[in-house]
């Protein structure tokens, strides 16, 4: 009996935490980012430096990929910039309906077609004047799952 509890317990562990992807929180500063992450731990991290603004990409296999836009913010109320975002993302011919929206980012279906349905959010961070925008990365199809993970981790 005490055996079964265990191996219960055990169980019930595995699947709060997700399964067995391990995920730790990934300090950015060393990519000029003073943010902070939780991405899967073996995540691959590029940066570019565009002059005016960074592109830090987070990626480990098909499920996870985050690129952050970090420039000096236009607008430093959060609220603002999301608003822009929201009007820029429901403009787009793909966008199809709002599956989220809170204070500082929001989740979105994108559709096609009937057969190509993907999902993606945006995440905005107001810091001093520097603002970070969080999104999927611009290659790959992620399902609702999969961006409600990438959402989270970055909060």
């Amino acid at each position: 009996m005490i055996k079964n509890a265990i191996g219960l317990v055990c169980l019930v562990c595995l699947m709060a935490c997700g399964g067995s992807t391990s995920e730790k929180s990934l300090d950015l500063m060393k990519y000029g980012l003073p943010i902070k992450i939780a991405a899967p731990a073996d995540a691959e991290i590029k940066s570019d430096d565009l002059g005016f603004m960074k592109d830090v990409t987070v990626k480990d296999g098909d499920q996870y990929f985050v690129q952050i836009l970090a420039s000096t913010a236009t607008e430093l109320d959060p609220k603002k910039i999301l608003l822009n975002k929201v009007n820029e993302v429901k403009s787009g011919p793909f966008f199809s309906k709002m599956m989220l929206e809170e204070d500082h980012g929001f989740i979105f279906e994108k559709k096609i077609d009937e057969n190509n349905i993907n999902y993606d959010f945006r995440y905005i961070k107001v810091q001093g004047d520097q603002e970070y925008s969080f999104q999927t990365g611009l290659i790959g199809t992620f399902t609702e799952d999969d961006v409600k993970k990438m959402y989270e981790s970055v909060k």
